[in-house]
């Protein structure tokens, strides 16, 4: 639930996302821009190499994660080219999650960076 409200916080403050949709894929909640071109699909929930961790999970065929884990290799764990792995406890590193939630929801916009 903490991740879903900083996926709102960060639409809501950043310009150009404007609203999302909230929805279901795969059985587990989707976030999406609805303005075209805008961001990428951005699911929570879990992985089978961290069943015990949290996943934001972004779309395989963007640059996102290999950018994250460039950027974020000491804040989180990584499943390949789609999951970064959070702990379901604990205290959770806001600020980098929030600027990889930020280059999700703006990627198709932004794909030169977001740093």
């Amino acid at each position: 639930m903490e991740i879903r409200e900083i996926v709102f916080s960060v639409a809501a403050e950043t310009q150009d996302i404007g609203a999302l949709t909230e929805t279901l894929k795969w059985g587990e909640p989707a976030y999406l821009t609805e303005a075209r071109k805008s961001g990428s699909t951005i699911r929570l929930g879990t992985t089978k190499s961290a069943p015990d961790k949290c996943a934001v999970l972004f779309n395989c065929k963007t640059t996102l994660v290999e950018t994250f884990r460039a950027h974020f290799a000491d804040d989180f764990a990584f499943e390949g080219n789609r999951a970064l792995i959070v702990p379901a406890t604990g205290a959770l590193s806001r600020e980098p999650l929030m600027l990889c939630l930020r280059a999700a929801l703006t990627y198709h916009r932004s794909k030169a960076g977001f740093l």
